[in-house]
């Protein structure tokens, strides 16, 4: 079994738990996604953090392209392992 991972990059943490809540609608996971804030480099200013969405995909269920293109109507994007 392999631990494959995607991660979401959301602009807030808004958009992240949107993007956390509707993952379960459109592509049926049933694992929670977990939340994660990046803070970017050398910024102080906590507006200035992006925020991650991690979810497990041990199965090689969900297709990148549809997450990365999922995630951009949230003006975020998916990161490359």
């Amino acid at each position: 079994m392999s631990d494959v991972r995607h991660v979401l990059v959301l602009p807030d943490r808004d958009a992240a738990e949107e993007v956390a809540e509707a993952l379960g609608e459109r592509f049926g996971v049933a694992e929670e996604p977990q939340l994660v804030r990046d803070a970017l480099a050398g910024e102080d200013d906590a507006e200035d953090a992006q925020w991650l969405v991690v979810l497990r995909d041990e199965e090689g269920r969900l297709d990148p392209g549809e997450l990365d293109e999922f995630v951009g109507g949230w003006d975020g994007w998916r990161e490359e392992p």
